[in-house]
């Protein structure tokens, strides 16, 4: 095991996660727009406060999803590398007459992941503002800081200039942190079972088929894909749904592997690594809503595989 994989798992660890895509939108109309264009409740968020949601298309797929972060004179979206350009332009089309300008920052704008068990120990080393809720965030030296995580294990997310890279990631070596590459991230993700869009959630995928729950407020206003999110709560069609998977075995399923109950096909693989921690495979599938309870027995690959709870925020 390397060491940044360790420190993720047992200490803390930084990420450069600065692909991300990092969109600005500023105007009077920001919230508003927001508000319609994602499933969670934006408008009546206040500076400092933040949140996590999807971007829907009209028939309720995910085409997206973001950590809203809601600051003083702006929000800041933080999107995976290969959504940034898609929700870029799907924002902008839907301006209209609205007082909103959309700002890619992501060039000039570094993101790194301070993870692990003793990652908010470190931040407070340095005297980092620790938010205390999920997707709350702070400011610190012009730094933004955010309650969030790429792992699953505890952690907090900084933006800053990308001129300020060297010095950040410095301080928090100072401090006890240790880098750690985005492969060892993975393992740890899949481990904590945090899904991410792109290997889990896909543009033909539902919300209530994630189990994300907190990415969708059912009490909030009209949205683009609320009807069909909508219909799915009221009638309960969601056949099958995400969740964690362990395999007793060192061979790392492909996507799209099937996952078996007794003979019968019951789902597919999304995502998988092995874990030098556990001596097993970990990752996520989609399977049969009424198999997908933690504990349920299935197998993959002729290995047996047992159900795991995904991460929660």
């Amino acid at each position: 095991m390397d060491a940044g994989y360790q420190a993720l798992r047992s200490a803390a660890a930084w990420l450069d996660l600065s692909s991300r895509g990092k969109i600005i939108a500023t105007g009077e109309d920001r919230a508003r727009l927001l508000h319609a264009m994602t499933t969670n409740q934006v408008e009546k968020l206040q500076p400092g406060e933040g949140c996590y949601a999807f971007f829907l298309n009209p028939q309720g797929r995910i085409l997206g999803d973001v950590n809203l972060y809601c600051r003083a004179n702006d929000f800041l979206l933080d999107v995976e590398p290969e959504t940034r350009e898609a929700l870029y332009q799907h924002l902008d089309k839907y301006i209209i007459a609205d007082d909103v300008t959309l700002e890619d920052a992501t060039a000039h704008l570094a993101t790194i992941d301070l993870d692990g068990p003793e990652a908010l120990a470190v931040a407070a080393r340095l005297g980092v503002p620790l938010p205390e809720k999920p997707w709350n965030h702070a400011e610190w030296s012009g730094v933004t800081v955010a309650h969030v995580s790429f792992t699953g294990a505890p952690g907090l997310r900084f933006f800053a200039a990308a001129s300020e890279k060297p010095r950040l990631t410095q301080l928090l070596e100072s401090a006890g942190a240790v880098e750690a590459g985005l492969d060892a991230a993975r393992v740890v993700r899949l481990e904590h079972f945090k899904p991410r869009y792109g290997e889990d959630i896909f543009p033909t995928t539902l919300s209530q088929e994630t189990q994300q729950h907190h990415a969708v407020n059912f009490n909030k206003g009209c949205y683009i894909g609320q009807e069909i999110v909508e219909r799915v709560r009221s009638r309960g069609l969601v056949h099958r749904l995400l969740a964690g998977v362990e395999i007793e075995s060192t061979e790392v399923p492909e996507p799209e592997t099937r996952l078996f109950h007794g003979e019968e096909d019951v789902g597919k693989m999304t995502s998988a690594a092995f874990s030098p921690a556990l001596g097993k495979v970990v990752g996520m599938a989609y399977v049969r809503r009424e198999l997908a309870e933690p504990g349920t027995a299935l197998t993959v690959n002729g290995h047996p595989a047992v159900i795991r709870a995904l991460h929660r925020a």
